[in-house]
């Protein structure tokens, strides 16, 4: 996966920029995630179910399990 090129979030700062989430673009629908601190290790789903998790998580869908 050394060919995608990862887009940090825009929430992450200067400082603290080894702990953040990346984000990278796939073949057709394909979308990958990874922690900048553990780049070793790659989440991939598709937009729509990476949609439906951001959507929750900004409803405080997975509030309960902090």
């Amino acid at each position: 996966m050394s060919h995608l090129v990862w887009q940090k979030s825009s929430y992450s700062n200067a400082e603290g920029a080894d702990n953040c989430l990346e984000l990278a673009p796939g073949a057709g629908d394909l979308r990958h995630l990874r922690e900048s601190d553990d780049p070793n290790i790659v989440i991939t789903t598709n937009t729509a179910k990476l949609r439906a998790f951001v959507l929750g998580a900004k409803a405080g869908e997975f509030d309960h399990l902090l």
